[in-house]
């Protein structure tokens, strides 16, 4: 036979817990004359067949038709009002719980204006307390089923980064400025927010972004963007192209090292070319025409086809070969390439400059 409750409470040592049922398992065997004890901090919503029957604040309370009338018509008093009924009492804390983390899960897509599709994550605190328990209980314990602590936090982080997302998608300003901007964007979440948390019978007091950070990719694309910023001129701008296709070719290599020898030729062949070109079109103040011919510089460069060749024959300039040993050295400072292929490529350029 199950046991009758007498005395019904709650203590918590830790203060962290918002929501508890007691029994902690379903209901339980309650009688009148029980007692429910609800300290400070708390208040208790009487529970009975999915519905709040009561909610009964700080102190000792007997489940009597005085203090829950609504018994009168659920329970029968042919056996002196000692009848046994299942019933349960979810404890509330009215604390103020200060400190809670939210994040993205997920990069979140971003538009940027300047750098196009990037990618961003985000994370901050909130804080947040139980306005109207008999609401919570109804809305949290009653419809979604949640009872653990853990859960009630990832429910509302749920709701926070769909209104955080919302929110960062209307920016027009560059992920750049964003930093800029983290007064408005928490404002604008949270005003979203208040009718969320109202509607769950909470009261969401403080939220803050305290970063809004690029994901590993959009890092490196931001960082490339601000290396092209500060090249001055086009041959370096078209030494960096170059060095770019050495990079390509270094961490592809087709064949081994003649193969490698020959990506990294035709790198600097071609970079060389487009320099010429280019600085032939600025000189002449105007761009090449989109259909048209480009202009012949005075002494044409090597064809591009040629570079690979004179790059597998050995048929290869001191010049050359030191440019290609700067590239790598450029590009190896900037990550984006391998130790490994670095030492490789360097090891393979040295001798070949020993030999010229």
């Amino acid at each position: 036979m199950a046991r009758i409750i007498d005395v019904v409470e709650f203590l918590d040592q830790t203060g962290s817990t918002i929501v508890h049922r007691e029994p902690p398992t379903g209901p339980g065997d309650f009688r009148f004359g029980s007692q429910v004890i609800v300290r400070e901090s708390q208040v208790a919503v009487f529970f009975r067949d999915g519905k709040a029957l009561d909610v009964l604040g700080p102190g000792r309370h007997t489940l009597s038709t005085a203090n829950i009338p609504v018994l009168t018509g659920l329970i029968g008093l042919g056996t002196g009002g000692r009848t046994p009924f299942p019933a349960e009492v979810v404890f509330v804390n009215m604390r103020q719980f200060i400190d809670q983390k939210w994040g993205t899960p997920e990069p979140i897509v971003f538009r940027d204006p300047d750098l196009g599709m990037a990618r961003l994550r985000s994370f901050g605190s909130y804080a947040f307390q139980v306005r109207d328990p008999a609401t919570f209980v109804n809305t949290i314990v009653g419809q979604q089923g949640i009872f653990a602590t853990s859960d009630v936090q990832n429910y509302l982080r749920g709701i926070i980064v769909q209104r955080f997302t919302d929110t960062l998608g209307e920016q027009r300003r560059s992920l750049l400025d964003l930093p800029t901007l983290y007064n408005e964007i928490s404002a604008a979440t949270k005003a979203q927010l208040s009718g969320d948390f109202a509607a769950l019978g909470l009261n969401l007091t403080a939220l803050y972004v305290n970063a809004i950070t690029p994901t590993e990719e959009t890092a490196k694309a931001i960082d490339e963007r601000a290396s092209m910023g500060a090249i001055g001129d086009m041959n370096a701008y078209m030494q960096f192209q170059a060095a770019r296709a050495m990079r390509d070719a270094a961490n592809n290599p087709a064949g081994g090292g003649a193969g490698t020898g020959v990506g990294l030729g035709a790198g600097i062949g071609m970079g060389a070319g487009m320099a010429g070109m280019f600085n032939q079109a600025l000189q002449a103040g105007q761009q090449p025409p989109a259909q048209a011919a480009p202009a012949q510089p005075a002494t044409p460069p090597p064809p591009a086809a040629a570079a690979p060749a004179a790059a597998a024959t050995g048929a290869i300039t001191r010049e050359q070969v030191q440019q290609a040993i700067d590239n790598l050295d450029m590009r190896f400072s900037m990550g984006e390439i391998s130790e490994e292929n670095y030492n490789r490529l360097m090891q393979k350029w040295q001798e070949r400059l020993k030999e010229l």
